[in-house]
């Protein structure tokens, strides 16, 4: 899934936890900051990777895959509000986060819950941790801009002036 300008070379690699708080602030980096000042110049990508130790956050990412296969838009909103509700989800009020998301972006709810146990999206939940173990990941939010990695906890600052020297590269 990628927000801002897909045809960018700058490459904004996203590792997020749909459960994880730091992930939850980085989110709201992305919207206040980074999109409104980055986004038609850098393609920002969002790879699953939920952590063992959230119990709800392998769901929430499969979930996420389902909305963005029925409207892109509705995967990056799923992810928005889940992350933006994160201290008010458990496992078990996941479900009815779920069916509350789906009715509101009209969306059946019964085949949002029922994709949570589809192959499909599980295995492209699983292609992006098994990418990102293969890249030495192990906490989030981590960001690789064009390679750099921002780990865990950045400021807007120290991750803006890395998409900045990546855009000022991709030029030369």
């Amino acid at each position: 899934m990628i927000e801002g300008n897909p045809k960018s070379s700058v490459r904004v690699v996203i590792y997020e936890d749909l459960q994880c708080s730091d992930c939850a602030v980085f989110r709201r980096m992305l919207d206040e900051h980074l999109l409104p000042r980055f986004g038609a110049k850098a393609a920002f990508e969002h790879l699953d990777f939920p952590l063992v130790k959230h119990p709800w956050a392998r769901r929430a990412a499969i979930a996420a895959r389902y909305f963005e296969s029925v409207k892109p838009e509705l995967g990056v909103a799923f992810r928005r509000q889940t992350m933006a509700k994160i201290d008010d989800i458990s496992v078990e009020n996941f479900p009815k986060h779920l069916e509350a998301f789906a009715k509101a972006h009209q969306v059946d709810p019964a085949k949002a819950a029922s994709a949570l146990y589809e192959a499909k999206f599980a295995a492209l939940v699983e292609e992006d941790y098994q990418d990102g173990v293969a890249r030495g990941i192990a906490k989030t939010p981590t960001v690789l801009v064009n390679g750099t990695p921002f780990v865990e906890v950045f400021t807007v600052e120290e991750i803006s002036k890395g998409i900045e020297e990546a855009l000022r590269e991709a030029k030369q």
